[in-house]
């Protein structure tokens, strides 16, 4: 049985040797781009009024707040990490 962190070390292991094979690296990934921006193009137009163009560019914008959340919440989370090494007590 492995430990937690052997599986995330056989993981990332797995993750890298898939990668080295890959000579393509954007076409593997093509469609799951296609799908988050078709996610963010129904967030920003649900009913498809919008010209493509400007559908187009306000899901960008909403995939730019959606990362920009992300770091944000990211950033509170390692500040409270630090201030609650800094209150924690010593052990013995």
């Amino acid at each position: 049985m492995m430990t937690p962190g052997e599986r995330k070390l056989r993981a990332r292991l797995g993750a890298h040797a898939s990668w080295a094979k890959t000579a393509d690296p954007s076409s593997r990934t093509a469609k799951a781009r296609a799908a988050a921006m078709a996610r963010f193009e129904g967030e920003v137009d649900p009913d498809g009024v919008l010209t493509p163009e400007e559908r187009l560019r306000r899901a960008e914008h909403a995939r730019k707040a959606y990362f920009s959340r992300l770091a944000l919440l990211a950033a509170q989370k390692r500040r409270l990490e630090r201030e609650m090494k800094k209150t924690a007590p010593i052990a013995a």
